[in-house]
């Protein structure tokens, strides 16, 4: 696949528009703006910094390095087993067991072959390793839409304006490229996660009585 194929195929991946259901999550967010500890645009870039540096963004991007390397099913399989060890709650883990099965299928229907049912980023960096696509865009293209879909959120919830919004996404756009060069090498024993606020924000949305968001 050309460069350029490789891009539109990625953005294709992670348009708003691939059927994943994304919109539905917001990974603890709607909890977070619910208590007060985020209400405006500083504190949503604030908190989204630390998601990505040192919660689920540095996770993501090891579990696609370690997928786009699988050459079988068996060994996807182990590395999504580790995925799902390492959801820190019961909606973390359905948030990305249901986005990753949304994407097997979906992806497996337009482009053929077999992809089981995996976590999300391991679907994605496994379906991009087995369609040579360059593992560095992949993570790299991946974290901009996983912030994009949280930015997304608490324009929705906050509420901030839509500017807002994309300014601080563009805002994020550096910190997304240090992330994914921060992984290179990393493997799955170097799992982590210091994002607490965000873990028990995650934790505390199971039991919040009114809701839009199923995370």
């Amino acid at each position: 696949m050309t460069t350029d194929a490789a891009i539109l195929t990625l953005a294709q991946w992670f348009s708003p528009g691939y059927p994943l259901g994304s919109f539905a999550y917001s990974h603890g967010l709607e909890m977070a703006i619910a208590t007060g500890q985020i209400d405006s645009a500083a504190r949503l870039q604030e908190w989204l910094e630390d998601v990505l540096a040192h919660g689920t963004g540095r996770s993501d991007c090891i579990l696609i390095r370690a997928a786009h390397a699988c050459e079988s099913v068996d060994e996807v399989a182990q590395v999504d087993a580790h995925a799902r060890a390492f959801a820190s709650s019961a909606e973390r883990l359905a948030e990305t067991q249901v986005q990753g099965g949304a994407f097997a299928r979906t992806t497996a229907a337009i482009w053929g072959g077999a992809l089981p049912d995996l976590t999300h980023p391991v679907a994605v960096g496994y379906a991009a390793g087995r369609m040579a696509l360059p593992l560095e865009l992949t993570a790299r293209m991946y974290l901009q839409a996983f912030a994009g879909n949280l930015v997304s959120a608490a324009v929705r919830l906050v509420p901030l304006g839509q500017t807002e919004g994309q300014a601080c996404l563009a805002a994020l756009s550096p910190l997304v490229e240090q992330v994914v060069a921060q992984s290179h090498g990393m493997g799955l024993d170097d799992l982590a996660s210091s994002a607490f606020l965000s873990d028990v924000a995650a934790m505390r949305h199971e039991t919040l009585e009114h809701r839009i968001f199923r995370s």
